[in-house]
C-alpha cells in the first residue's frame, strides 16, 4: 500500500512487547505500536510492513492506561535513548520482570526457586556513561548533538537530557554552541561522556586536526564548564587529553562499602549507572557468599568492578577479561587498593577450549558478567570446573537463559534464584542476575 494512502485505525492494546511496544491484533496480524500501553485504545497508523507483523505510529490515545504517565523529556517520541518514559516506574520493572521471566522459560525452560527483588535506584540523571552522537546540520542552523532518533538515523533535534548524570544533562545546547564556533564543526561525529566521582571527562572524535582558534574554544569550553577534554583522532589508542602536561587525579569511582577506588580511562568500559551498580555490586558478593578461605573466578572482570570487592572477602581472586588494557587496569587497582590476593589474565573467553590452566580450578565460586552475546563457550566447561555456587550478572535476558538452560539441563546445577537490576530506567533494556547451586 502507498504511504498516502495509509489510513488511520483504531484498536485496543492487548500486550506490550519486549522493547515496550503496544500489540494490537487486527484481521490476525499484529500491529507494534510505539508508545501504546496495554489495555488502552489508541489511534494509529501503519508506517512499514513485515512478514509477521506491521510496526505503526501512535497517533492518539483514545483511552489511557492508569499506567500511563507524562514524560519528563522534550524530545521522548522522536529520541532513541529511552522508550518507557510514558510509563510509571513500577510498571516499567514489571515490564522487566515479565521479559526477564519468559526469556528464562522460553529459551532456557528453566525457573527459578525464588525470585529476588529488583535492584534499583534512581530513575534521572543516573546516566555516567554515554555516547552522543554530533552533526552540524545547516538547514536548523545549530550543530546538533543527541542520541539519534527512534525510527530513523538522524540525531534528534534536542536540548537537554533528562537521564544523563550532571552536569553534562544541561551541556547539550552549549556543546552545540561551542562545536559551532569550530572550524571542523563538521568534522566531529561523536563524543564519548564519562563522569567520575569528581570529574567529567568529554571524548571529543575528531577526524581533521584542531586549528589553534579550535584548541582556544575547547580549552574555554573546558574552563567554564569545568570539564576535561579528550582528543581522539583515530582507534581508542590515540585518546589524549587535550592539555597532557597539566596533572590531574585519574578518573575514578569508588565502592564505599567495599573500601575500593576503581580508576579508569574515559573511554573504558564502566557500569552507567553508579548507584545501582554499588547495589548490583553488594547483591551479586550477597548471593555468591564468599568465604576467606574461597578461591574465586571473576569472568569478564573487565577493570575490577567485581574482583576487587570480592579479593576483600575470600582467600584468592583471579579475574579473567579479554583486553589487555583492561587487565592491565585492574591490576593496576589491585595494587591501589592494596589487593596482594587478586590477580588478572588476559584470555578470550569466547574462544576458550578447555584446556586452559586456570580454568581447571579448584574454585568455590565463579561469576561471571558477560557482554550481550553471554558466557556460551564459559558455561560448556563450567561443569568441571564443578564450583558450589555461581553468579552469573547479565545485560541480555535472552543469552542468560540459554546459558542458564544449559547450567541446569547439562552441567547439573539448580537456578536457585533470579531478579533484574534496572540499570537503565526509562529504556527496555533488561539487566539481571541469576545464582546457580550445585
Amino acid at each position: 500500500m502507498a504511504r498516502g494512502k495509509r489510513q488511520p485505525e483504531t484498536a485496543t492494546i492487548s500486550s506490550v512487547t519486549h522493547d515496550g511496544r503496544g500489540i494490537a491484533d487486527t484481521s490476525g496480524k499484529k500491529v507494534f505500536v510505539a508508545g501504546a500501553l496495554v489495555g488502552e485504545e489508541v489511534r494509529f497508523v501503519r508506517r512499514k510492513s513485515r512478514r509477521n507483523f506491521d510496526e505503526a505510529e501512535l497517533l492518539d490515545v483514545i483511552t489511557a492506561s492508569p499506567e500511563r504517565v507524562e514524560a519528563r523529556c522534550a524530545a521522548f517520541g522522536r529520541c532513541g535513548g529511552c522508550a518507557l518514559q510514558n510509563v510509571s516506574i513500577d510498571q516499567q520493572r514489571a515490564i522487566k520482570f515479565d521479559t526477564l521471566r519468559d526469556n528464562l522459560e522460553r529459551i532456557g525452560q528453566v525457573e527459578p526457586r525464588r525470585w529476588l527483588d529488583a535492584v534499583t535506584g534512581p530513575a534521572w540523571n543516573y546516566r555516567r556513561r554515554a555516547r552522543l552522537a554530533v552533526k552540524d546540520v545547516s538547514a536548523k542552523g545549530r550543530v546538533l548533538v543527541g542520541f539519534r532518533e527512534r525510527h530513523a538515523p538522524f540525531i534528534t533535534d534536542m536540548h537537554r537530557c533528562e537521564v544523563l548524570a550532571p552536569p553534562v544533562d544541561g551541556l547539550i545546547d552549549p556543546l552545540s554552541e561551542s562545536i559551532g564556533r569550530l572550524s571542523i564543526r563538521a568534522r566531529i561525529p561523536q563524543i564519548e561522556v564519562a563522569v567520575a566521582d569528581y570529574a567529567t571527562a568529554l571524548v571529543y572524535r575528531v577526524l581533521d586536526p584542531p586549528s589553534g582558534d579550535d584548541l582556544d574554544e575547547f580549552r574555554r569550553f573546558a574552563d567554564e564548564h569545568d570539564v576535561r577534554i579528550y582528543l581522539q583522532t583515530g582507534g581508542l589508542d590515540t585518546v589524549s587529553l587535550l592539555h597532557p602536561d597539566e596533572e590531574q587525579e585519574p578518573l575514578y569511582y569508588t565502592l564505599p562499602e567495599f573500601d575500593v577506588r576503581i580508576e579508569f580511562e574515559p573511554v573504558d568500559f564502566v557500569q552507567v549507572n553508579d548507584e545501582i551498580n554499588q547495589a548490583m555490586v553488594a547483591r551479586a558478593l550477597e548471593l555468591l557468599e564468599p568465604e576467606q578461605q574461597h578461591r574465586v573466578l571473576d569472568l569478564f572482570c573487565g577493570i575490577g568492578n567485581f574482583s576487587l570487592p570480592l579479593a576483600r572477602h575470600c582467600g584468592e581472586a583471579l579475574g579473567v577479561e579479554g583486553e589487555a588494557t583492561l587487565v592491565r587496569r585492574a591490576a593496576a587497582n589491585a595494587a591501589g587498593n592494596g589487593l596482594s590476593n587478586a590477580a588478572f589474565r588476559q584470555a578470550d573467553l569466547a574462544a576458550i577450549d578447555g584446556t586452559e590452566k586456570w580454568l581447571q580450578g579448584p574454585w568455590d565460586r565463579v561469576l561471571l558478567d558477560p557482554a550481550r552475546s553471554g558466557a556460551a563457550e564459559v558455561v560448556k566447561h563450567i561443569g568441571r570446573m564443578d564450583p558450589a555456587r555461581i553468579v552469573y550478572v547479565s545485560c541480555h535476558p535472552g543469552t542468560l537463559a540459554r546459558d542458564a538452560g544449559v547450567l541446569v539441563n547439562e552441567a547439573g546445577y539448580s537456578l536457585d534464584a533470579a531478579g533484574i537490576i534496572d540499570m537503565f530506567p526509562h529504556t527496555a533494556h533488561v539487566e539481571s542476575i541469576a545464582v546457580f547451586n550445585k
